[in-house]
């Protein structure tokens, strides 16, 4: 099962649902938080039903900032609602899949100081009400290392160091991570340039125990300052599924593809074994004349991101 959290920066720009597509084509997530939605009520319920979830928890904005929306498909978990706080918006849920339970608590912590202050306090007191798996998720506007940052100011010792001492209440644990350094960047030029790396999954050791081989990825940064970032319960490979034959439209604009669509209705078989030639002959097809395309995508966007790290 995998989770996706990602700070959108608004839910109404042309490119959000285009986006949240792609990120569920490629990642098959079970969860999906979407932080600085920027909207609330009607608005927001209009945009979550176009979505592919069935289950949707939101929070309402403050003003025009912030919100944040908690989207799964109920096939797969199931969902029970425990707790909103508006203020510092933040949201925790109960979680069961494979027979497991724990808690989800989705973050979007204040660019303000004294309000991440007060959530910092909140999930204290949640910890306090429980012991099961848990894990926190989201963007929490706040670097804990000097590493966690690029430009502009030092990481502050005293905001970080009470962070730190929020997640040692909680017992939480950062699980580290592959893909680009930073997850947020202010898109200014090299002399300008800061980078941060503030949003994140944190979990505590009982959920470990349950998911030992659980990895967290920073995605390509799209369509916001901030990228998606995925968790991955079991990692991409152990539960390897055959993918279901897909037309795909840039084949009509080769010449050659037209022979393959006529070998396979030219063999004088019904409909149903006409259709499976051709799905075959096409798979063949593709593979000599374009290549793995998704495997050359993800090698430029590697390039992209720039060097990794785990």
């Amino acid at each position: 099962m995998n989770l996706i959290a990602w700070n959108c920066r608004g839910a109404l720009k042309a490119s959000f649902q285009n986006h949240i597509m792609d990120l569920v084509n490629n990642h098959n997530p079970a969860i999906v938080i979407i932080m600085e939605t920027k909207i609330g009520g009607e608005r927001a319920r209009e945009i979550t039903e176009r979505l592919p979830f069935d289950g949707v928890i939101t929070t309402d904005t403050i003003g025009y900032a912030g919100g944040l929306w908690m989207l799964w498909d109920s096939d797969r978990v199931e969902v029970i609602h425990l707790s909103s706080i508006e203020q510092e918006i933040h949201a925790t849920v109960k979680v069961r899949s494979s027979n497991f339970s724990w808690f989800l608590s989705a973050i979007y912590a204040s660019p303000r100081h004294a309000k991440r202050q007060v959530l910092w306090n909140n999930l204290t007191k949640v910890a306090e009400l429980h012991n099961l798996p848990w894990v926190l998720a989201g963007d929490f506007n706040e670097p804990i290392v000097g590493e966690d940052k690029f430009g502009g100011r030092l990481v502050s010792v005293n905001r970080s160091l009470m962070l730190k001492e929020c997640l040692d209440k909680c017992s939480m644990i950062d699980l580290g991570f592959t893909g680009p350094c930073f997850t947020w960047t202010n898109w200014r030029e090299v002399q300008g340039l800061i980078q941060e790396r503030i949003d994140r999954f944190f979990v505590n050791p009982s959920w470990c125990l349950l998911y030992p081989e659980a990895r967290v990825s920073h995605l390509t940064r799209c369509h916001s300052d901030h990228c998606p970032v995925l968790l991955e319960l079991q990692p991409t490979g152990w539960n390897y599924r055959v993918r279901p034959f897909k037309f795909q439209r840039f084949w009509l604009s080769d010449v050659t593809f037209p022979e393959v669509v006529e070998n396979a209705w030219s063999q004088n078989t019904g409909l149903t074994e006409a259709i499976d030639i051709f799905q075959r002959e096409a798979t063949v097809w593709n593979k000599s004349h374009f290549g793995n395309i998704f495997a050359r995508k993800r090698k430029i966007m590697a390039r992209l991101n720039g060097i990794q790290r785990v």
